[in-house]
This record gives structure tokens, sequence and C-alpha cells, in this order.
């Protein structure tokens, strides 16, 4: 153990892992294994051939980023908020179908605080753009620190941001090496939702449901057999002033790696980029038709769009990789066997 320790101050020392303090367990992650399986190709025509390949394991977000944990970020970061992490729809509950999360800022400039009622607190943030999605990915990384909005807190981590904020600065920024928290590449993202979880091969579902058949938009029960979502199937699951179901509630009908809400709910963002000015939403929303939630369909749009529709999940990597840290302790152990002799 000792062993691996100095190996791991070595390397980052030499650049190759930043170590960074684990934050508390915030966010509920599953794990993604079976690293190397083959990508779906079924949908040749959809942009993305071999897609849901990842050469690594990781964790993603059980659950969509709700609201009560979006509200844990905006008051350790948004004291005062100059990078627009607090969007004023979001605590707007009169909206009818575009109404937001219910989160309502009090107080001043240098002194906002930030809540959000219970029966709210459950349901998935909308009303958040790309760059604040990368931002609370860099506050997790940072181990969720209070203070200004700062490289410190939200403008580095797994994402060089810096006050990033238009469409040009947004796309330029891509994911560190060493990132241990980020938005999921649309890989990640459809490997989670859709591979079958049964090895290495290129068995995929249609639906985040660990379905073929259409989902029900039903809310389901303990008792229920399963493959329902969040969306418009002609009726919305839910009505006002909710609209979007608490997380997790439709039983049975989670993902083959035990996600929930892949489908239906909110869109999410993912990192892929589009024609230079969009980044990815996947997965459909309350207000979506089934074929939102199918497995071809991609969708994008820019990545400062804040919109009722539009939420996130994110990852976690693992790091520094298992096989580099094999590397740097093979590495480690020769140069100490090389060492002379002292008397």
């Amino acid at each position: 153990m000792k062993l691996v320790q100095r190996a791991m101050f070595f390397l980052a020392i030499a650049g190759f892992v930043t170590v960074h303090p684990a934050p508390a367990q915030l966010v509920e992650t599953v794990q993604v294994g079976n690293a190397g399986n083959a990508g779906d190709t079924r949908f040749p025509n959809a942009g993305a051939p071999n897609i849901g390949k990842v050469d690594y394991d990781f964790r993603i977000s059980k659950f969509e980023v709700t609201a009560k944990q979006y509200t844990m970020f905006l008051n350790a970061v948004a004291a005062s908020d100059p990078h627009g992490l607090y969007n004023p729809s979001m605590g707007n509950t009169t909206g009818g179908v575009v109404s937001g999360a219910n989160i309502q800022r009090s107080g001043k400039p240098g002194s906002y605080t930030y809540s959000v009622p219970d029966d709210w607190a459950d349901r998935p943030v909308n009303y958040v753009s790309w760059g604040d999605a990368a931002r609370f990915a860099n506050w997790l990384q940072n181990g969720q620190p209070t203070g200004p909005q700062s490289l410190t807190t939200t403008e580095d981590g797994a994402y060089h941001l810096n006050g990033a904020t238009s469409i040009a600065q947004l796309m330029a920024v891509t994911r560190r090496p060493t990132a241990a928290w980020a938005i999921p590449t649309e890989s990640e993202w459809y490997k989670a939702a859709y591979h079958k979880n049964d090895g290495l091969g290129s068995n995929y579902w249609n639906y985040p449901t660990a379905s073929n058949n259409t989902p029900s938009s039903v809310l389901g029960n303990p008792s229920d057999p399963g493959n329902n979502a969040t969306f418009s199937n002609p009726g919305m699951t839910i009505g006002p002033p909710y609209y979007r179901t608490v997380v997790g509630s439709h039983e049975n009908s989670e993902s083959p790696y035990g996600t929930f809400d892949q489908g239906g709910n909110v869109w999410e963002w993912n990192e892929t980029a589009f024609a230079s000015l969009n980044r990815g939403i996947r997965g459909g929303g309350y207000e979506s038709i089934h074929s939102d939630l199918y497995a071809a369909l991609r969708n994008y749009t820019r990545p400062t769009t804040e919109a009722h529709y539009i939420g996130f999940r994110i990852v976690g990597i693992p790091e520094p990789s298992t096989a580099v840290l094999l590397i740097a302790v093979t590495a480690f152990t020769r140069r100490r066997r090389r060492q002379p002799v002292r008397n």
C-alpha cells in the first residue's frame, strides 16, 4: 500500500493525476462495467456509428440531478452569481408546462440564498445550460467547496471554464484527462441507458427501460411489470404544477445498469459537439413522444440553452486508470531497485 501511495505522489508531481478530496455522497451513482464493449451498429444513418462503445468502467448518476442537489450547489457558490447559474425561471411554478423547479432565490447580490420546497426537491432541475452542468461537475471535482465562483470552485476542475459563458467559449471547452466528475459523453450516456449489461457484445435495447417495446407513460407502482417513463403518450404522466415526476418513481423501469429516467422527465446534456455550435441532449422529456426516448434519436441545442425541458446527470471516472497506476508502480519499483546501496 505504501508503494502505491508513493507512486500516486510521484504521478501527481509529474502531472499525470490530480488528487482531489472525495466529495460526500451528494450524488448516488451506479457502476457501468463491461469495459471495451462493442458499440451499437443498428442505426448507421443516425450519425453516430459504434455509439455506446466505452473502453473503461465508469459510474453514472442513478438519477437526474435534482432541484435539491442543485439548490445545495447554488447555496455553496452563488451568493453572487456572475455566471448565471440561477435562471429566474427556475422559481416559476405558474407557467404551465414551462414551469421551473420551484427553486427560490432570496436576498441581494453578494448574499443570495436559495431554497426549494420538499415536494419539489426530488424532481429534476431544469433551466440549466451545458455550462451550468459543467460548473456543477467542477464543483464536485473540487470537493463541493463553498465560496465565490472561481478556479477553485466552479471555473476549473473537470473543465477549464474560467468565465466561459458564450457559445464559442463553451464549445471550446473539453474534459480534462484527470476529470473525476463530468458531463457524460454521448457513448457513456448511451451505454448506461441502452446496453444490455450482458458482457462485451453489441446487445442493446431500444428504450432505456430495458425493453424493445414502447414504454407506458403511466406512473407505476411496486407491483407494476415496469417499462414506464415520464413522457406524453398521448397525455402527460402528471400534470400541473409539477409535470416532472420524483426521480426514480417508475418502479421496475430502470436500465440494465440501474439508472432511472434516462427516458423522459427531462432531456439530458452530453458532451458531444454538433456542427461547432451545439452540444448533444438525449432521452426525451415530459412533453416528448415515445420516439424521443428511442435509441436512434439524437438531438442537440446551443450550449447556452436554458430550457424547461433540459436537465442533466453526471458521470464519475476513476482516476488514475488502473493501467496508468500499474505503469507508475512498476516504474517506481524499478527506480528503487536501481538505486545504489549507501553505507
